[in-house]
């Protein structure tokens, strides 16, 4: 029952009723909180919050008068307590709550504040009055003004504010020998007024508060010096705000920024043991899960790095159905002041597709096959659904073709050749509109054709090294590359899969599609006599790849149909555009060897013999930057020939051992 009082301010039997109906909400919460409901403390904490909004508003409603100027401000410090709770955070109307509560206090003492700042009425207040029986309240209330400032990282101000409350009257502020802990060293020789009454209920303490602040200042300053780079200092404040007073989620994430300090600090083994502590505090501590996957991924420990990347789905799998807000221990909490994300990368969290395209990107390059394509197969669903296009760069993840051609390299290492065809057909499909009849790219002596990096957060060591983009390629240009590349990839793939199915016709009509497709685009290089030379680019070689890699399926295929001369053809394209590739180089040999042009046969060998390991050198460092969907192909062992080559070797020691190796 709300009490009547409409009388003057000093009537003591009013503030009785106010100060009754205060602790009467207070001790609603406090029994609420005492039973561990969740339900029941976010139902009472709406119910407390409009309970005192209500009481401050009928002392406010009222001029200021010096008698009730304690419970004010209490009641107004419980009220912005709850209802920064509910707000889940500060807002600008506390601030204006606090000063407006200022201005009230310094009219009801008869003291001039003219024109005056925040930061000049706190100073008025705590300096230059007499505040001995509202010093508990007014400190209170200061712990929550700082708070504020905390939440929006103006430590100067705050710094001001706490030389204030730890200084009166002119006296002289602690020192620090160290800059970075003045606002600490301040927090802890703040001395909370003692408050001789007992009868005003709090939401809570001034002792908590001043914990609380403490461990968020502490925090938020180590963060703050670990992003300038002194990692050994940021460390060592970490690690006093992991002492401090907090919950499991802020030591974890703690912990979590310890770990990043000694990995940065080339730590690797106690940034992997302070991870591990983040996980024990708190299992959704998801950016400890990503950072151990990262580093496990550069130390090459790849089992590890793949057990972290799961964990991490199924932590991210598990808060993407939403978990209950755990019941606050304390209202004001390290949570509400240290928006961690917001202040360093670190903390930059993935998505699921982002870990789930890691997962099966990882799998595919350990040779995990069978893994790498559910993993693949569930990211392709979830991208369908997204109804994607190929010029559309989608957050945190690579271009959507190259994921779809990364699949489909899986299917076809796992012997899916159905689903193989029907995954790249997606791609050709989506492209087919978007490919000009005829592309020119022109580069000159400095210049090399690039590819814009995707618009992703993956880890840089994870893809292959790219080329810088030329100013010369208009995004228009590079995007018609990009699909051209993209499509004729698909068609190889199904060539493929078409030519493991024993359609041999159909293959070769596969592999010509994408041969017609290469065939538009032209590289012309410009540029005086005697520039430098225009550097080969990471499209151009993926293009010239594509080709050899094309022409020696379509030559297969002739092999497989008896059509030799076809067959030979193509594989002298293919080893010209990719010269010293082992099984071109084999099925040249067979073929003419079949056709009975042995010298022919014997020359070849002795000269690929002579040129295999500047070959295998060139090779690999090619592989290097291929796309993954092409790096399958690089890595095959092709199988000699024992039979022939043992015959090759007879005819040149039996025909050719006088004449010269060429």
């Amino acid at each position: 029952m709300e009490a009547p009082c409409t009388s003057r301010l000093s009537d003591s039997s009013c503030l009785s009723w106010w100060m009754e109906e205060n602790n009467n909400i207070i001790s609603q919460w406090l029994a609420v909180t005492a039973s561990r409901n969740d339900n029941m403390v976010r139902q009472t904490l709406q119910r407390c919050h409009h309970a005192l909004t209500r009481l401050l508003r009928k002392i406010q409603g009222l001029p200021a008068a010096i008698p009730s100027l304690p419970l004010e401000l209490t009641v107004l410090y419980n009220t912005l307590i709850f209802k920064i709770n509910v707000a889940d955070g500060f807002t600008d109307e506390d601030a204006h709550e606090i000063e407006q509560a200022l201005v009230r206090v310094l009219d009801a003492r008869g003291l001039g504040r003219g024109e005056m700042n925040i930061k000049e009425l706190w100073q008025k207040l705590l300096l230059d009055t007499d505040t001995q029986q509202l010093a508990p309240a007014a400190h209170r209330l200061a712990g929550l003004q700082g708070a504020l400032w905390l939440a929006a990282n103006q430590l100067e101000k705050l710094q001001i504010l706490l030389e204030a409350l730890c200084c009166p009257k002119g006296s002289t502020p602690p020192s620090s020998c160290e800059p970075d802990h003045a606002i600490l060293t301040l927090l802890s020789t703040w001395s909370l007024p003692h408050d001789g009454s007992a009868s005003l209920l709090l939401a809570q303490s001034s002792q908590d508060l001043k914990a609380v602040l403490y461990t968020s200042a502490a925090f938020l300053q180590g963060l703050r010096v670990m992003e300038e780079g002194d990692l050994l200092a940021a460390s060592a404040i970490l690690q006093e705000a992991g002492a401090g007073m907090c919950s499991r989620r802020v030591l974890a994430e703690i912990y979590t920024s310890i770990g990043c300090c000694c990995q940065r600090m080339d730590k690797p083994q106690m940034a992997l043991q302070y991870w591990k502590q983040a996980l024990q505090m708190d299992f959704q501590c998801l950016p400890a899960l990503y950072q151990s996957s990262v580093l496990l991924h550069r130390m090459g420990k790849a089992d590890a790095e793949l057990e972290a990347l799961g964990l991490l789905h199924e932590a991210l799998e598990s808060s993407s159905q939403g978990t209950a807000p755990t019941s606050p221990h304390f209202l004001v909490r390290v949570e509400l002041m240290v928006r961690v994300p917001a202040l360093t990368s670190v903390f930059a969290a993935p998505n699921r597709s982002e870990v789930k395209y890691l997962l099966a990107r990882r799998c595919l390059q350990m040779g995990r096959i069978e893994e790498a394509v559910e993993h693949y197969l569930d990211l392709l669903a979830t991208l369908q659904e997204m109804g994607w296009q190929p010029r559309v760069l989608l957050p945190s993840l690579p271009r959507v073709p190259e994921i779809f051609l990364e699949a489909t390299s899986a299917l076809l290492q796992r012997e899916q050749y159905h689903d193989a065809l029907t995954v790249s057909e997606e791609i050709v499909s989506r492209t087919g509109d978007l490919i000009p009849n005829r592309l020119t790219i022109s580069l000159s002596s400095g210049d090399q054709e690039g590819q814009e990096q995707p618009g992703q957060s993956l880890e840089a060591d994870s893809l292959p090294p790219l080329p810088a983009s030329s100013p010369a390629l208009s995004h228009e240009k590079r995007e018609n590359l990009n699909c051209i590349l993209w499509a004729s990839a698909a068609y190889l793939q199904q060539g493929q899969a078409l030519a493991c199915l024993g359609k041999h016709k159909d293959a070769i009509t596969q592999f010509s599609s994408c041969l017609h497709l290469l065939f538009k685009v032209q590289f012309v290089r410009t540029g005086a006599a005697g520039d430098e030379a225009v550097p080969e680019g990471r499209q151009e070689q993926v293009l010239r790849t594509l080709k050899s890699l094309a022409f020696l399926g379509r030559g297969r295929q002739f092999l497989q149909l008896g059509k030799d001369k076809e067959a030979l053809k193509d594989l002298q394209l293919s080893l010209q555009a990719a010269p010293g590739h082992p099984e071109a180089t084999q099925n040249l040999l067979q073929v003419l060897w079949r056709l009975g042009r042995k010298q022919e046969a014997a020359l070849y060998w002795q000269k690929f013999q002579s040129a295999s390991v500047q070959a295998a050198e060139q090779q690999g460092a090619a592989a290097r930057t291929l796309p993954l969907y092409l790096l399958s192909y690089s890595k095959e062992n092709f199988p000699s020939d024992e039979a022939l080559t043992g015959e090759i070797q007879d005819y040149i020691g039996t025909f050719m051992k006088d004449l010269p190796w060429p």
